[in-house]
């Protein structure tokens, strides 16, 4: 006999605002920053610590994924500590709907003495990982059976590493993860990319910036290559700065309701894709201040269409796509086809969703276009993609009776976040 599901959550009223919204919010820690940081421990060659590390699914199951590896992950509190251990064993891994425990962790599981076994949610079955997979044949790790989810990883105990080419077009995670465990193969990496323009370069600086810090040797001075050095990973304490794409909503939310709203501890200088806010902001008319004690956004009477190519941010298109809906002028965003392999199609479906409430948007290949048009009330699904989620409160801030579905996504980046975003009303 089959057991009874559980019913869906209810559809969550986005909450309305009356008047300009003031506010200062204190952001969770970058999902980008804690899992590159929790990896590089657990390669490292000695115990460290995560600081302010973000608490959520993708982070918890990089912990898991690590752990289930063979070292120690502590995510008891807001520091979490790391202590790797050897990788000699079987393994399970649950991706979820990580897209960096998917790609990151199989270089990484290359080490290992065991079998290491990848699944997670269904739709994870859909997000490409066939290059990474394909990198790691060439470099002569034995993965099996195919170029999706679900896959192992037959480890040896060691990696040869050496030069390997690429198409990473469609996410800069591909490069990303095969750095971050170079350094660990006989030979190190040798990365070369080929195809069109790399996504999210940003993330990939990230990357690298990280690696160095850890003592790594990297170079990148090809705009097309990456070449890490093998050689030990030192152990390095990190402190995460606060997401920054998460930020995209709340900023939103001084730019949808002429508010003022402050971001606090927004570095001065950083590599996250995030920061792009404040010239993105600033272009549809708000007033952009970076002090000591953060990012402080206020938004204009009205605001105006943009046109600004993405390809860099694509993290931020659903927020951004939102503000372009309730925007006086026309608007079109571009170089973000990439965005079609992250959680759901991103493109297709904020197309759909602002067009269910009345947006005219059109869907381009690489983008959207809107064209100003009055916005009404109705359910906005976000196909459990938090970003999409992000889209549907930005609207339902301006428009009334905007209901999201499974608005609890945004714990994969932002736990309790109807609850935070309830209270700024």
């Amino acid at each position: 006999m089959t057991a009874p599901t559980a019913p869906a959550a209810p559809d969550w009223p986005a909450p309305r605002a009356s008047g300009p919204v003031r506010a200062v919010v204190s952001l969770p820690g970058s999902k980008s920053l804690t899992n590159r940081a929790l990896l590089l421990a657990a390669l490292a060659g000695g115990p460290s610590v995560v600081r302010r590390a973000l608490r959520s699914r993708d982070t918890l199951l990089m912990a898991a994924a690590l752990t289930a590896l063979g070292s120690a992950v502590d995510t008891a509190g807001e520091d979490w500590a790391v202590a790797p251990g050897p990788f000699d064993r079987d393994a399970d891994v649950d991706c979820g709907l990580a897209g960096t425990v998917m790609r990151f962790v199989p270089p990484a599981a290359a080490l290992s003495g065991g079998t290491v076994s990848f699944d997670g949610d269904p739709h994870m079955r859909t997000r490409p990982i066939g290059e990474v997979l394909a990198a790691l044949r060439s470099l002569g790790v034995d993965v099996s059976p195919g170029d999706s989810l679900p896959f192992r990883v037959h480890g040896t105990g060691s990696v040869r590493g050496g030069h390997v080419v690429i198409d990473a077009s469609a996410s800069s995670q591909f490069v990303s993860a095969l750095l971050l465990a170079g350094a660990r193969y006989d030979e190190g990496v040798d990365v070369r990319h080929d195809g069109k323009p790399v996504p999210s370069l940003p993330h990939i600086d990230m990357t690298v910036a990280m690696l160095r810090k850890h003592g790594v040797e990297v170079d990148d001075s090809d705009p097309h290559r990456w070449a890490v050095a093998p050689g030990p990973i030192r152990a390095v304490d990190h402190v995460i700065e606060p997401d920054l794409s998460n930020a995209a909503p709340f900023l939103a939310l001084a730019a949808v309701t002429g508010g003022t709203v402050n971001v606090r501890d927004w570095p001065g200088s950083t590599t996250q894709a995030g920061d792009a806010l404040r010239e993105i902001l600033t272009s549809f008319g708000c007033t952009v201040e970076r002090t000591d004690e953060g990012l402080t956004v206020q938004g204009p009477d009205r605001l105006s269409g943009i046109d600004v190519d993405l390809h860099d941010h694509g993290e931020l298109t659903p927020a951004v796509a939102a503000l372009c809906a309730l925007a006086d002028g026309p608007s079109h965003l571009r170089g973000v086809a990439h965005i079609r392999g992250h959680e759901t199609d991103r493109l297709a479906a904020l197309a759909r969703e602002l067009g269910g409430l009345g947006a005219d948007v059109t869907e381009h290949p690489d983008g959207l276009s809107f064209r100003p048009a009055p916005l009404h009330g109705g359910v906005f699904h976000t196909y459990a993609d938090h970003r999409m989620a992000h889209a549907g409160v930005v609207v339902g801030a301006a428009v009334e009776g905007v209901l999201v579905e499974d608005v609890a996504t945004t714990s994969k980046t932002f736990p309790d976040f109807a609850g935070f975003w309830s209270g700024l009303f």
